[in-house]
């Protein structure tokens, strides 16, 4: 469920206009995938906040590719993309996913030297709504 300010956005306190208003955003939140990353391979990924602009809502979602050298290139395409929707980024860190899809595994180890290291626990959760069938695992070693 989308809140505002803790609110439920069902609450008599929150104006008719607000709430709908709100209701589309969440909603244009919610056609923004959770997790889009490479389908074998090892590669750099990052953890990213979208929030509505000017809003509260928000969701965190996985993204990460091969064609990255660097952490922030995945933000550089990340970011407009959400601008685009009307949404704002902010990259709560990173760090690499071995994917090897022949045998169902996922691991998330290592972390981005321009954002930090992420909350792996996190990726993985997000991880698992769309790799459901998958072996999924993290640490915090950086190789």
């Amino acid at each position: 469920m989308f809140s505002v300010v803790g609110r439920s956005l069902n609450s008599p306190t929150v104006s008719g206009s607000l709430r709908k208003a709100t209701v589309a955003m969440a909603e244009a939140l919610t056609k923004v995938p959770d997790v889009e990353i490479d389908p074998e391979g090892t590669f750099k990924y990052i953890l990213v906040r979208v929030k509505v602009k000017d809003g509260d809502v928000h969701k965190d979602i996985v993204r990460g590719t091969k064609s990255a050298e660097y952490h922030n290139h995945i933000f550089e395409k990340v970011n407009p993309a959400m601008e685009a929707l009307g949404m704002e980024c902010k990259c709560l860190g990173g760090g690499k996913i071995e994917h090897n899809s022949q045998d169902k595994k996922l691991r998330v180890f290592g972390e981005s030297t321009a954002f930090g290291k992420a909350d792996h626990a996190a990726s993985v959760e997000k991880l698992k709504t769309v790799f459901s069938d998958y072996e999924i695992t993290w640490s915090d070693d950086k190789k």
